[in-house]
């Protein structure tokens, strides 16, 4: 299992939570969540007992509910969704926060991809575990040799965070053929670093590349939006990120720029740790595809 949080990481919000938890949670369970996030301030503002009618449920469910986003009961889940409403009122993201629509005219479309990006790097920021990414740090620092796992929209993030480790000199290779991945995770030892990159954190390939490579000694890390998920079993260190999709961008748009933030934090932390042979690196990196750039005006 990975290791446990630290102290100074920062606490994720209710609905942040409610969503991440979403596909680990018992049927009866799911009804309520979709009417919290259907509409937070609502539920803020009902009774146990009417939101227990509203998802078709019993009010043990609501509080068997509770417990599994982390709260201590139905009180203080109306005190925290009606936090999370007064902020949405404040920001007027109201409109901004809905789905998109085949009536949208582009300008709505902008503001609504805009609004959801920006979203999912503040709330992926602030619910970061820095304890976790600091151990991660040091793992990568030290690695030999660093393997990262990506399929679909998750390889795109994997190869970015690849050609940033080997820009400072750091052994890396990205993949995302399935058998490669596990012909790769294959011939890890000790010493070395996997990492496995999936938005829902169920991706069959990903899991099990990281699988492998733990059975062969490497540190494992995953980065997912959902802690509770399969991948979390065959990681050392769980690193998760704050993405909630709709429906012309799931899975590939807000998801890869919440990964993007993590990697860019985790690599940053990284060359710290390497902060002189970095800096040579990146300057010579830099200076050898100097003769391949336009001249500027």
């Amino acid at each position: 299992m990975p290791a446990g949080s630290d102290s100074d990481s920062p606490e994720a919000s209710p609905l942040t939570r409610v969503r991440s938890l979403l596909p680990s949670l018992a049927p009866a369970e799911r009804r309520v969540a979709a009417a919290v996030l259907a509409n937070p301030a609502l539920a803020a503002r009902s009774s146990i007992s009417e939101l227990a009618e509203a998802a078709a449920t019993s009010e043990t469910t609501i509080i068997r509910f509770c417990k599994s986003v982390g709260l201590r009961g139905y009180p203080e889940l109306r005190i925290a969704l009606a936090a999370a409403a007064a902020r949405a009122e404040a920001r007027d993201d109201r409109h901004l926060g809905s789905d998109i629509t085949p009536s949208d005219d582009l300008s709505e479309v902008v503001g609504k991809v805009a609004f959801a990006d920006a979203r999912a790097v503040e709330e992926t920021a602030r619910q970061l575990d820095v304890g976790t990414l600091r151990r991660v740090v040091a793992a990568v620092a030290a690695a030999g040799r660093v393997d990262i796992y990506g399929v679909g929209a998750n390889a795109l993030v994997a190869a970015d965070f690849q050609q940033k480790l080997h820009r400072i000199g750091r052994i890396s290779f990205a993949w995302s053929d399935t058998h490669i991945m596990l012909t790769s995770a294959a011939v890890l030892s000790p010493g070395d670093v996997a990492i496995g990159l999936s938005h829902t954190g169920a991706t069959a390939d990903t899991v099990e590349a990281l699988r492998v490579a733990r059975g062969h000694g490497a540190t494992t890390v995953a980065l997912t939006s959902f802690p509770r998920s399969p991948i979390r079993e065959v990681s050392d260190h769980l690193l998760t990120t704050v993405a909630p999709e709709t429906t012309f961008r799931s899975g590939a748009t807000a998801s890869r720029i919440a990964q993007l933030t993590v990697i860019d934090c985790l690599f940053i932390g990284v060359a710290q740790r390497h902060q002189d042979s970095a800096r040579r690196a990146l300057k010579e990196t830099y200076d050898a595809v100097g003769d391949h750039r336009l001249s500027e005006p």
